[in-house]
């Protein structure tokens, strides 16, 4: 599926979402903004803590694109909750050759997240909008609605987003918990 090479040599590349979106000024502050009105509950919170694997996350994504300035900053969210999370960011043209292999209906999407082990193995390719971030989107634009990049979308949709998300990375980490070269390599 990927050369481990090539994921290993974006992910160097990329940069903590603080330094990627902080590098666009003009845009930053949106970003910030879904940043600030995103909060984790106390359930979500204890389950991060209780993650033991490290997992490599690398986000192919632009500033300029309004799905990302809602999902990306929720990325970050979760990121913070547990140590064993390294979340890093690129533009999906400074990883041409990474954004060529993980095309979505055809086409060069954003965001694409792809999550890692802690060797670079890949585990999970999910972009580029969450079931919920779908629905709410086809609602507004299946009714004549224009989506724009800065609009504020409700907190009941951003939380449900935040939660997709969230499930997806718990997925992976289960998956790296019961993985058997993972749990020979630890011992556990």
């Amino acid at each position: 599926m990927f050369d481990r090479a090539l994921l290993e040599t974006s992910f160097a590349q990329a940069r903590p979402f603080p330094q990627y979106i902080d590098a666009d000024a003009a845009r930053a502050p949106h970003w910030w903004q879904v940043h600030a009105r995103s909060q984790l509950t106390s359930a979500q919170s204890a389950l991060l803590a209780s993650f033991t694997r490290k997992v490599n996350v690398l986000c192919l994504s632009g500033t300029w694109c309004g799905d990302c300035a809602q999902q990306v900053p929720l990325l970050h969210r979760i990121a913070e909750g547990s140590p064993h999370i390294d979340l890093r960011c690129i533009d999906r043209t400074e990883a041409a050759a990474l954004s060529d292999q993980v095309t979505i209906c055809g086409g060069a999407r954003v965001p694409v997240v792809i999550f890692m082990s802690e060797d670079f193995a890949p585990c999970g390719v999910l972009g580029d909008c969450t079931l919920t971030r779908y629905r709410a989107i086809a609602s507004r634009k299946l009714d004549g609605a224009c989506e724009l990049p800065w609009a504020k979308n409700s907190d009941e949709e951003m939380h449900a987003t935040l939660a997709d998300w969230l499930g997806e990375f718990e997925r992976v980490q289960w998956m790296l918990r019961l993985s058997p070269r993972l749990r020979a390599l630890h011992g556990d």
